[in-house]
């Protein structure tokens, strides 16, 4: 069937720097954009005004992370934040109330965001400052998602390999007055002690966060979900929806359709109920996979 009663996923090839794009029963494979090896990890898609937005971490190890824009068919590539303006970021969220695109910065430890131009570059959260810090991996920030109804904003710290150091966290989206990025107190942990979280994505209708996890079975390399809301005197287990993925990286949700999409490192796509049944491989073997977007028939962001 076609786009227009499909809808349609874009995603990531961080290993060959490519983005591709597909109708979401996995027809149409295109490569839209191929950048060489920038490690590409975070996707966003503005289909109201044909733009996507996406970050490259490039080297890990030296602060030359970017965001980037382009048409949707890959033209008029422009970098909105510069090598050096964020050291490693990785997933990206475009909030479109206020017109924003938020970030992980992993090496950088920082949560943050700016405007759809690429200004007013601000930080959120700031979990270490020093080189030494930057060797903590339990204060690296990965994936991010946003509400902007309910004023938070929720993000994932992994922690070393397979450690069990794993984290989600949220805060208010504006810094507390008279506190810094680095000491404030809002943060709260829904979660401790997870193997690697990495994509976050929200169903605000139900208040569920949804999150793909890397590291050992049972709970590694699997997507699960949880209440967005924990009660303060009872935190419940997550519910693994899916399991055995090749190190689980991208996530998108399409709630309209009642659909997830997620990808591997192992270069798989696969799209499956919310509830994790109906699970489907779209793709096998395309490469090392990371961040996806969902866009509708309609054409409007999920």
């Amino acid at each position: 069937m076609s786009e227009s009663v499909h809808g349609r996923i874009f995603f990531l090839d961080l290993g060959a720097g490519r983005i591709l794009s597909a109708n979401s029963d996995g027809s149409d494979l295109k490569t839209i954009v191929e950048e060489g090896r920038k490690l590409p990890d975070g996707l966003a898609i503005d289909a109201k005004n044909g733009h996507m937005y996406w970050t490259n971490m490039e080297n890990p190890s030296a602060n030359d992370g970017s965001i980037l824009r382009s048409d949707l068919d890959g033209s008029n590539i422009t970098v909105l934040v510069p090598p050096g303006a964020t050291f490693t970021p990785k997933q990206l969220q475009l909030e479109p109330k206020t017109a924003k695109l938020y970030w992980c910065d992993r090496e950088g430890m920082r949560v943050m965001r700016c405007n759809l131009d690429g200004s007013d570059i601000e930080t959120l959260v700031q979990t270490g400052a020093t080189g030494a810090d930057r060797l903590e991996q339990k204060r690296w920030c990965v994936g991010i998602a946003v509400d902007p109804d309910g004023g938070k904003f929720y993000w994932t710290q992994k922690g070393g390999d397979d450690a069990g150091e794993g984290r989600i966290f949220r805060a208010g989206i504006e810094i507390p007055a008279g506190q810094t990025p680095a000491n404030r107190t809002d943060i709260e942990i829904l979660h401790d002690g997870l193997p690697e979280p990495i994509d976050l994505d929200l169903d605000l209708g139900n208040r569920m966060l949804y999150w793909t996890d890397r590291g050992d079975p049972p709970r590694g390399n699997t997507v699960n979900r949880a209440p967005m809301d924990p009660s303060p005197v009872f935190q419940a287990e997550p519910e693994i929806l899916i399991s055995h993925l090749m190190e689980g990286i991208g996530l998108a949700l399409d709630l309209k359709g009642n659909r997830m999409f997620v990808t591997d490192l192992a270069g798989s796509v696969y799209s499956a109920n919310l509830d994790g049944s109906n699970r489907k491989v779209l793709f096998v073997a395309l490469g090392n996979l990371a961040g996806i977007a969902y866009v509708e028939p309609s054409g409007a962001v999920k």
